[in-house]
């Protein structure tokens, strides 16, 4: 890495089209002059140089036609994978899409018919719950026990709720919004359930990247090597790096019968990858890319630690252990008000925009979700503005 990045850097995202900053006033309320945008996520910080070096030759070339030869993309993400996750990833098990929503709705598409339930842990990623819908399945929410202030998974309940007319499992692993990294013993909890009731395994690890110092992602792969006939693996540099706009994730598939699944569905809708993401995720699949990864690490372990003091300060709020991701999840259930009011203190008091818990599924009631991939600075602001909207309650 030619220079140590810079997190500290305040970067106007003001008139950029971003949805985090230019979407905060119309949806949130929250004042464009003086608020601050903590919710979509997406990172505050330039993605590592030498994404921006693969861009700018794009650019200085001149010619933007079919992208061809995906070779480097490839072997990037092998060396990724095997490198940073000790996973051994073959190329004809890799399918390129627009992002991994687009992933996930793609497998919902291609293994699951009209009217059949798809389960969530919830409260989980609410996109999920929206591309399902919008496909004409159901929802099958198993709820997350929350003990001693984190998620566990509460197995024996959720198979107690099985009908036999679900199809698929979603997992999120590292957990969103939770922040949990799943224990191999959860695992292949998780893999022994989807077998007991005949349910594909879509495990979602786009945030496998960015873990806390102490804590190690395992992918499902290796985990439940068993569980290999019925998982399909969704991971993208997208979250890792901050190119969320280049919309390009992958879906990994080492079963030829899923794999053949999926690769109709994908021909019949005519996929292909655009190459302005094909040129950052390969450039970003490097030893260049992996260092700047580690210093993203540690920098966001900092700011967790700012944030979860400053906000476990705050009589009636706790902030969820934070294992992996950079979204803090906050619980408010000990302040004792109603849902509107403490959203009311944060949006109008603080002047900050998070996510409301409720998006997230069952569970979330009493949370909102704040995201801390932002410049060290305005986690101090953010958390002295909470400080002062809830000062009654100290």
């Amino acid at each position: 890495m030619s220079q140590t990045p810079d997190f500290d850097e305040i970067i106007n995202r003001f008139g950029t089209h971003s949805v985090k900053w230019d979407g905060m006033e119309p949806i949130y309320g929250v004042p464009a002059t003086d608020g601050i945008s903590m919710w979509v996520a997406d990172m505050d910080f330039r993605p590592p140089q030498v994404v921006q070096n693969a861009l700018e030759a794009m650019c200085a070339h001149g010619i933007y036609g079919y992208f061809g030869d995906d070779a480097a993309y490839h072997a990037a993400i092998a060396w990724w994978m095997q490198a940073r996750h000790g996973w051994a990833v073959e190329k004809d098990w890799v399918f390129t899409t627009h992002g991994l929503v687009n992933g996930t709705a793609i497998c919902v598409d291609a293994f699951t018919a009209p009217g059949d339930g798809v389960v969530l842990m919830t409260p989980v990623y609410h996109a999920f719950a929206r591309v399902i819908k919008a496909a004409g399945r159901r929802v099958v929410e198993c709820p997350l026990a929350l003990v001693n202030g984190r998620y566990e998974m509460d197995l024996a309940a959720w198979d107690a709720q099985m009908t036999g007319s679900e199809k698929m499992l979603i997992l999120c692993s590292p957990h969103n919004p939770g922040g949990r990294v799943w224990s191999v013993e959860e695992l292949r909890g998780v893999a022994d359930f989807c077998a007991r009731h005949d349910l594909l395994l879509v495990s979602d690890e786009i945030h496998h990247d960015l873990v806390m110092p102490g804590h190690q992602h395992m992918v499902m792969a290796n985990a439940a090597p068993e569980a290999a006939g019925r998982l399909v693996t969704l991971t993208a540099t997208t979250k890792t790096f901050n190119i969320a706009g280049a919309h390009i994730g992958n879906v990994i598939i080492a079963d030829p019968a899923l794999r053949a699944r999926f690769g109709a569905k994908m021909a019949a809708l005519g996929i292909s990858p655009n190459s302005f993401g094909m040129a950052m995720a390969t450039a970003a699949y490097s030893p260049e890319g992996a260092e700047w990864v580690d210093a993203l690490n540690r920098y966001l372990d900092g700011n967790r630690r700012l944030f979860d003091a400053g906000v476990n300060a705050i009589s009636g709020l706790r902030s969820m252990p934070l294992e992996a991701t950079y979204l803090a999840w906050v619980d408010f259930a000990g302040t004792g008000m109603e849902a509107g009011e403490f959203t009311r203190r944060v949006e109008k008091g603080a002047r900050i925009a998070a996510n409301h818990g409720p998006s997230f599924g069952k569970g979330g009631e009493t949370f909102l979700r704040f995201n801390i991939a932002t410049p060290r600075s305005v986690v101090a602001e953010a958390v002295a503005r909470l400080q002062a909207a809830f000062a009654d309650l100290q």
